[in-house]
């Protein structure tokens, strides 16, 4: 089943379970894949649509480090539970371990010896391990064993 669809099934659920955030969150994800989709880029494949979840998971975790930061535990919470959420329509993540082995492989695969080379190593990384791994714990790996 799409994503597409596993997101309308869920805003049915959430529908009939009156959870407001669960909607919320199951809505604004909604209304990123018609934009996507009515954007004229056609028909949204899987990496794309594990694009935009990623994205707006990135955007409600930041909105609430800075509610937090600013001691508004008030909005950060609700940022915190949409997150949340939207991470069930992600594919399993890597643990640090598996992660640090697949780039590590990269690494090799590339003949990466120095930082020099740390974008085409997170180029790779990125296409490789999309959706499986947030980009800033690839670019720590990378940075990691390239230095």
């Amino acid at each position: 089943m799409s994503l597409q669809k596993q997101v309308m099934e869920q805003m049915k659920v959430a529908m009939k379970a009156k959870d407001k955030v669960a909607l919320e969150s199951l809505r604004a994800l909604k209304s990123e894949f018609l934009i996507s989709n009515t954007s004229g880029a056609g028909e949204l494949s899987d990496a794309d649509e594990i694009k935009i979840v990623q994205k707006l998971i990135k955007q409600r975790k930041d909105s609430a480090a800075l509610f937090a930061e600013q001691g508004r535990n008030d909005l950060a919470d609700p940022e915190i539970a949409q997150a949340k959420i939207l991470e069930q329509f992600l594919p399993q993540q890597l643990s640090e371990e598996e992660l640090k082995d697949a780039i590590g492989e990269i690494v090799a695969q590339t003949g990466a010896s120095s930082m020099k080379d740390m974008g085409r190593v997170m180029g790779i990384a990125s296409q490789q391990l999309g959706g499986k791994a947030d980009g800033k714990a690839i670019s720590m790996a990378v940075k990691e064993l390239l230095s």
